[in-house]
């Protein structure tokens, strides 16, 4: 089995450094299955605290166009659910939590059980789950207990105090905290109701909670990392695999973007302190 980071252990590590995490989000099989391993490896490599490594899904209804449109070329190219595990089981112990994140149905036709066995033997920390709630995930706590994986929910600002308290209660790791209510995607601002989300979470319970939606300039990163335990960040990354004129330079670019995450989130920190 490969060395396993949690979710919590990896926030905890940058909490202890006064920084937030960079949690890097990438399409298992765009353009193929090894370029996101290597696009994943070079994320790291440029700083990632914790890599989401998105199971690719024909209705994806929460993920703006450009994601939207890794998700169906990874699909075209044949990419499958266990390609996910691959991926998993290649970046594990590189030093980054490695987090699977998913629409439901395909854990549901993998078997949630069969799929919280076999992230953990690949040294994965745990599977978000943007269309699940805690109401309705009986089956998949159960499987997460029982195989000792992370289950992060989500919420957003619109989310009241009891939804707050019960997603805080089902999560481990740590509690997504989506920015803004839409689709993900790239955005000229932040919302400012993301600061009070994470404090409201916070104080619902949550451990850890980490933003996402609409992260992908440095400002953006230092004014979610002074707040929030991690700064989510997917589009932007896609976005430059996507236009580049080949792999190899899309993971140079996708790099020269999370170290200049990376130097906002630490920036912020310093600035704070």
């Amino acid at each position: 089995m490969s060395t396993r980071l949690r979710a919590g252990a990896a926030l905890d590590a940058t909490r202890a450094e006064g920084r937030a995490a960079l949690v890097a989000y990438l399409p298992v099989g765009f353009p193929r299955v090894e370029d996101s391993i290597e696009a994943g490896r070079a994320l790291i490599d440029a700083g990632a605290d914790l890599i989401e490594l998105g199971l690719p899904y024909s209705d994806p209804v929460m993920d703006g166009p450009v994601i939207q449109q890794a998700a169906t070329a990874a699909l075209a190219a044949g990419a499958r659910s266990r390609d996910v595990i691959t991926a998993v089981e290649a970046l594990a112990g590189r030093g980054a939590a490695i987090c699977v994140m998913s629409y439901y149905n395909p854990i549901l036709a993998y078997g949630p059980d069969a799929f919280a066995r076999d992230l953990a033997g690949a040294g994965g920390a745990g599977l978000i789950t943007p269309d699940l709630i805690p109401d309705e995930a009986g089956e998949w706590i159960a499987a997460s207990d029982a195989h000792g994986v992370d289950r992060i929910f989500l919420v957003a600002p619109s989310s009241p105090r009891d939804r707050l308290e019960a997603v805080a209660v089902a999560s481990t790791g740590f509690v997504y905290a989506a920015s803004t209510m839409g689709v993900t995607g790239t955005r000229t601002s932040v919302s400012g109701a993301a600061e009070g989300l994470v404090e409201r979470t916070r104080v619902a319970g949550a451990a850890h909670v980490c933003v996402g939606l609409g992260v992908s300039t440095a400002e953006q990163a230092a004014e979610v990392g002074a707040y929030a335990d991690g700064v989510i960040v997917g589009s932007a990354f896609v976005r430059a695999l996507a236009e580049a004129p080949d792999a190899a330079t899309g993971r140079r670019d996708a790099a020269a973007i999370a170290r200049e995450l990376r130097a906002g989130i630490d920036g912020a920190r310093r600035e704070r302190a």
